[in-house]
């Protein structure tokens, strides 16, 4: 593969209620998520993050994959309950060692950790007195912001405030598939507004503590109308204004997109109070784009979304059924540029990659080859973007180990590592080793230009 640039940061991606288990160990109080997965029929064979890969007992087990990948960085969240179990007041110092811990254990191995405050598991008592409905949910966020730079920030440089946010509102709030599990259409569009102001106070309160730089991860897909209509195109556009600008347009330019096509008109959301876009769209050091494929939209007459989801056909899909469009990033890279331009800051990659259905041969290796073509292909779409001017600066594979995987439970593997549920044990797979490989030829390759 041709080579990135020498400041390139290669890393993985996980998330704490996926990945860390001891859900009710060592002071840690109960998520939406918790909560969630004991309502019957919404996770797939009844499925829950009591235990997940268990990382809380052998991260130092992950750590030491890590560093044999030879990665640069690890994209990592915190669990909010583990800190404060009440969502407020004074943290859970156990929470606060475990996280301790890790970072040491990061930097010793020489991989720079990079936490992400909040990747949806809201801690139950701030959901049960209103969640992302609430203003006050905003302004509990910053206070545990602030909680975790003071003690991190010596050591970390740079952090994430939350993590697709739209899928919070849409599929938490809106659709009901996801904790909380509300069902509120567009009565959910205050979620929108409540977690961009939690982001600007996080901002201010993690730059008040030390932190260097301060990001956001969206996710994004690029609308692809079903047709050439009228119709179809307006579906499209409706379905960008939600998925890849209400998340990002408030906080680059400092005001919401059109969202006339939702019965929003120009006075904006009434939640909007006086100083908050000033809050929100204060400076970020980095943004960070999570994608797996474009969205195919048509229109849908007579409804409250004005538009409906089809299938791609034509392309090779992952486990999941997501289409494999590798060339979709490099559109994507090239929207955000072309919409944004001077104000796009810095673009990491933190989120990209595929579920397979994994099995262990007999000899015990796992081999994966589309998993292999996948990243293949989308660090190649990477590079396409780079080499048209968008300034990417890091890749972060989702994801380490097979995980819990939200509503599908364990039934969709991503990782670079085969999980053994019964056992929890560990094995990478042929993706793991062409990973590393990659790497270990992309740092020779920076040596090499060095020492010319």
């Amino acid at each position: 593969m041709p080579a990135f640039p020498d400041r390139f940061a290669w890393g993985v991606a996980t998330a704490a209620y996926q990945i860390e288990g001891a859900a009710a160990q060592d002071g840690r109080g109960p998520s939406v998520w918790d909560t969630f997965v004991r309502q019957p029929g919404k996770i797939r064979d009844g499925h829950t993050g009591d235990v997940a890969t268990d990382h809380y007992h052998r991260w130092a087990e992950d750590v030491a994959l890590m560093k044999d990948l030879g990665l640069d960085a690890y994209r990592f969240s915190i669990a909010w309950p583990r800190i404060q179990p009440a969502g407020n007041g004074e943290p859970n110092h156990a929470g606060l060692d475990f996280y301790d811990r890790l970072t040491d254990a990061l930097l010793a191995a020489g991989i720079k950790p990079v936490p992400t405050l909040y990747h949806w598991d809201l801690p139950q008592p701030i959901e049960d007195a209103g969640g992302w409905l609430s203003r006050d949910t905003a302004h509990r966020f910053a206070s545990y912001a602030q909680i975790m730079a003071t003690r991190l920030s010596d050591r970390v440089g740079q952090w994430i405030t939350l993590n697709e946010p739209f899928v919070v509102t849409a599929y938490g709030y809106a659709l009901g598939i996801h904790a909380p599990g509300k069902s509120l259409m567009l009565d959910a569009l205050p979620t929108v507004h409540y977690q961009l102001l939690g982001h600007g106070l996080a901002n201010q309160a993690l730059r008040a503590a030390g932190a260097a730089e301060v990001m956001i991860t969206n996710n994004y897909s690029p609308a692809w109308p079903a047709s050439s209509s009228a119709a179809d195109i307006e579906a499209a556009a409706a379905y960008d204004v939600l998925q890849n600008r209400i998340f990002t347009d408030p906080i680059l330019l400092g005001e919401y997109p059109d969202l006339s096509a939702y019965g929003i008109g120009e006075a904006g959301l009434p939640c909007i109070a006086d100083g908050d876009l000033a809050v929100i769209s204060a400076p970020v050091d980095g943004l960070g784009v999570n994608y797996y494929s474009p969205t195919r939209l048509a229109a849908l007459p007579d409804s409250p979304l004005p538009f409906q989801m089809q299938p791609i056909p034509g392309y090779q899909t992952t486990a999941f059924g997501w289409p494999v469009i590798p060339a979709g990033l490099s559109e994507l890279l090239g929207l955000l540029h072309e919409r944004y331009g001077d104000r796009l800051p810095p673009v990491y990659i933190t989120e990209n990659g595929c579920s397979q259905d994994d099995k262990p041969s007999p000899d015990g290796t796992v081999s994966d080859p589309g998993r292999i073509e996948y990243l293949d292909g989308h660090l190649r779409a990477v590079l396409d973007a780079i080499a048209a001017g968008v300034d990417v600066r890091g890749y972060f594979q989702w994801t380490l180990v097979d995980n819990f995987e939200w509503s599908e439970g364990y039934h969709q593997r991503f990782g670079l590592v085969y999980l053994d549920l019964e056992t929890r044990n560990r094995t990478p797979k042929a993706s793991y080793a062409w990973y590393k490989n990659l790497i270990a030829a992309q740092h020779a390759g920076r040596a090499g230009s060095a020492a010319v």
